[in-house]
């Protein structure tokens, strides 16, 4: 159950057009108590996660994140067995860039064990915009 960045993918990522905006779909299952050893202990999986967005927050405006939508998740209709997510949050960054360099922060990488401590799987997809309908969070 990946809730850690793979390093290939992502330097296949930072290839690509390092000014293009992105759309980080982020999808989560949260433990049901968070891992210990990360200043979440005793939390469950969902207030943890809570922590790490405070701090993520903090941090994020530096890089030009912006977050568009976060929503509970209900059924899946196309989905394989098993597949279950308990939340979905959709963030904007204005460049590609901004969004790799905020993963190489060390001020990044300090609150990032909070969010794997609080997750039991993740998904985070990179997309853009098709329609040309969204610009750049600025």
């Amino acid at each position: 159950m990946p809730v850690h960045a793979d390093p290939e993918r992502l330097a296949d990522m930072a290839q690509r057009d390092p000014d293009q905006p992105v759309f980080m779909l982020n999808l989560l299952r949260y433990r049901d108590t968070a891992e210990t050893g990360h200043g979440v202990d005793g939390m469950s999986g969902r207030d943890a996660y809570g922590e790490y967005g405070r701090k993520f927050a903090q941090l994020n405006p530096r890089f030009g994140g912006e977050p568009v939508y976060m929503g509970r998740v209900g059924a899946g209709v196309i989905v394989e067995d098993g597949e279950e997510w308990d939340a979905m949050i959709l963030v904007r960054y204005p460049t590609r860039r901004q969004f790799v360099e905020m993963l190489a922060d060390p001020d990044y990488q300090a609150i990032a064990p909070i969010r794997a401590a609080a997750l039991a799987d993740s998904r985070l997809i990179e997309t853009t915009d098709l329609l040309g309908t969204h610009t750049p969070a600025d």
